[in-house]
């Protein structure tokens, strides 16, 4: 049905709205409250950062068309993708009220799982849990796309920040006993100067990686409604001005996503932030830790760095998640009790109860529309 497709592609774009609260704040937290860039340069460097990561691949893409739900065992239909973006719509919101910065991403995956099991009446087998290959790192299914990242990602993210910021003091204590010219690079004043210089480097850098990211992540959504709705002759009978919706033939063969979806949802992603991101900023670059422009650029390198490394493995990772654990590193770098421990945990009950709720959340409704005769 032509109407329920445009719902979910809506639903869709809104569901990356409101991954602007979440996501793509994070990523400019820590150069906003630093005060390097105001607010509303901040977003503008985020989208159109997040656009050029956009259009960078699709791997991520990819694997939440088709590397977590198992279409073989049952029809991935409009329903189900309705019924997973509520769900991750319901607890992104929720989370962003109480200004946690939870995972749109794995609200989304939740979603999907959540969804899918209402969908296929409780069949475990429709979710592929596990497909190891080798190497390890190119292994499909929810455990290796997902859980194992979801654990390793932020231990790493908390490593390389830690580290990163003890070799960025040991170089300024260096200089500062160097005597002569450096001792004057090595001050306050010189520092921040230059490293909030640098630090829009490193948010850019940030930015790219979380579109080459989490954008694709609801690109993968409209592509595979758009696909399937073509393959069931939905679109057949698409009015001159919606022809637009119609996926190339890339798309059909080989599930690249046509140019327009990338554009959309990075720019939809953007007027998100814009919009509401404040919340999620002001927990990340004031709750959590007392940040300076060299904290930033420690924090956002460490976490672009590894998002990146994430992405061209196709692995859908949180930003979330790994600027949060940059963050804490380069806090811990800088003294233990730095960290505001108790916000600390408040979040990571939020990264704990993201799939599982959203999850809970898209099964009930899949459920309660069964109910009501929609199947």
């Amino acid at each position: 049905m032509l109407t329920l497709v445009l719902i979910v592609v809506f639903t869709a774009l809104v569901f990356e709205y409101i991954n602007g609260f979440h996501d793509t704040a994070n990523s400019i937290a820590t150069v906003v409250a630093t005060k390097v860039l105001t607010p509303m340069q901040a977003v503008g460097m985020a989208a159109f950062m997040n656009l050029l990561g956009a259009l960078m691949g699709t791997a991520v893409a990819k694997t939440i068309s088709s590397g977590l739900i198992d279409a073989g065992v049952i029809d991935v239909g409009s329903q189900l993708i309705l019924c997973a973006l509520l769900g991750g719509i319901v607890w992104n919101l929720i989370t962003w009220w109480l200004g946690l910065p939870s995972s749109s991403s794995h609200a989304l995956i939740g979603g999907l799982i959540g969804a899918a099991l209402a969908a296929s009446y409780n069949d475990l087998g429709v979710i592929i849990w596990s497909e190891p290959t080798d190497p390890a790192w190119r292994s499909e299914g929810v455990l290796w796309k997902v859980i194992v990242p979801m654990v390793s990602s932020p231990v790493l993210g908390f490593a390389v920040g830690f580290m990163m910021m003890g070799v960025l003091f040991a170089g300024i204590a260096a200089m500062a006993g160097a005597g002569g010219w450096l001792k004057r690079l090595a001050r306050p004043r010189w520092v921040n100067g230059f490293f909030g210089k640098a630090q829009i480097v490193s948010a850019a850098g940030m930015g790219f990686a979380h579109g080459m990211n989490d954008a694709q992540k609801t690109m993968g959504i409209v592509s595979l409604t758009l696909i399937s709705a073509q393959v069931a002759g939905t679109l057949d009978s698409l009015p001159w001005f919606l022809d637009f919706l119609h996926p190339s033939d890339a798309a059909l063969a080989e599930g690249d996503i046509d140019t327009w979806i990338k554009i959309t949802c990075a720019l939809v992603m953007a007027a998100g932030t814009a919009a509401g991101g404040w919340r999620i900023i002001k927990t990340l670059g004031h709750k959590l830790v007392k940040l300076h422009p060299i904290h930033g650029f420690a924090a956002e390198t460490s976490a672009a760095s590894v998002i990146l490394g994430a992405s061209s493995l196709g692995i859908p990772l949180s930003t979330t998640h790994n600027i949060s654990a940059a963050i804490m590193g380069v806090g811990t770098a800088k003294r233990f009790n730095a960290i505001k421990w108790s916000v600390v945990n408040k979040m990571v009950w939020a990264w704990i109860l993201t799939i599982p709720m959203s999850g809970g959340i898209a099964y009930g409704l899949f459920r309660l529309l069964q109910s009501m005769g929609w199947d």
